[in-house]
C-alpha cells in the first residue's frame, strides 16, 4: 500500500510539472517536485540570495593624534551642561606655529575654510563622528578623502587662551560634543596643569 501511494503521488507530481506555466511565472523544476514526493528523500538545500547572506561587520575606525609628538594637553575637554551652556568643546594641544595638522582618522573633508578670523577644517568619519581642527591654514578641499595621519593644514597662532600656538581639536556625533581623547582608546595622554585665564 505505501508503495502504491508513493507511485500515485509521483505520477501526480509529474503531471503537474508538465503543465505550461503562465507567462511571467516560475514553477519549481520537475526534479524538485519528484524528489519532494518520494518518501524518505531529504528536502533540497535552500539557496539564499546574495542580499540575504550575512555581511561582514564594518571595520572599526582607528584614531590617532592630530599632531606629531610631543602633543601636551594644555586644556582638557569640559562637557557643556546644555547646547549653549559654558564648557570647553574640545581639547587644546600644545604645538608650534606652522606645524602640520593631521587627520585623526580616515574620512572625507566636510569643511575647509574660514570662520570669522580663524581657519577651520572638519572631517567626517564612519560612525557619524566629525572631528574639527583650528586655527589652521587649510591644505585640503571639501569632498577630499583623507587618511589617518594625512596633513589637512598648518597650525596658525591666535587660539583664545593659549599663550603660544595651540591646536583646538574637537569631536561631535550629531549635536553631541565628544571628548576627542576618548577616541584614543589605546593611547597615553599627557595632561598639563590648566589654569583659568584671568578675567578681562
Amino acid at each position: 500500500m505505501p508503495t502504491a501511494l508513493a507511485l500515485t503521488t509521483l505520477l501526480l507530481a509529474t503531471v503537474v510539472s508538465a503543465r505550461p506555466s503562465p507567462a511571467g511565472q516560475h514553477t519549481r523544476p520537475p526534479s524538485l517536485l519528484i524528489a519532494a514526493a518520494l518518501p524518505g528523500t531529504p528536502a533540497p538545500a535552500r539557496v539564499w540570495p546574495p542580499s540575504a547572506r550575512a555581511q561582514p561587520p564594518p571595520r572599526a575606525v582607528r584614531y590617532g593624534w592630530p599632531l606629531a609628538p610631543p602633543h601636551p594637553v594644555l586644556r582638557p575637554f569640559q562637557r557643556p551642561s546644555s547646547p549653549y551652556g559654558p564648557g570647553h568643546r574640545g581639547v587644546d594641544l600644545g604645538a608650534n606655529t606652522g606645524e602640520p595638522v593631521l587627520a585623526a582618522a580616515d574620512g572625507v573633508v566636510s569643511f575647509a575654510g574660514w570662520l570669522a578670523t580663524r581657519g577651520v577644517v572638519a572631517v567626517a568619519h564612519m560612525g557619524g563622528i566629525r572631528t574639527t581642527y583650528e586655527p589652521v591654514q587649510p591644505s585640503v578641499t571639501v569632498g577630499q578623502r583623507v587618511r589617518r595621519g594625512e596633513e589637512v593644514g598648518r597650525l596658525t597662532p591666535g587660539h583664545e587662551g593659549c599663550e603660544a600656538a595651540c591646536l583646538h581639536w574637537g569631536a561631535r556625533r550629531g549635536t553631541e560634543y565628544l571628548d576627542p581623547l576618548g577616541l584614543l582608546s589605546t593611547q597615553r595622554v599627557r595632561l598639563f596643569p590648566w589654569r583659568e585665564p584671568p578675567p578681562e
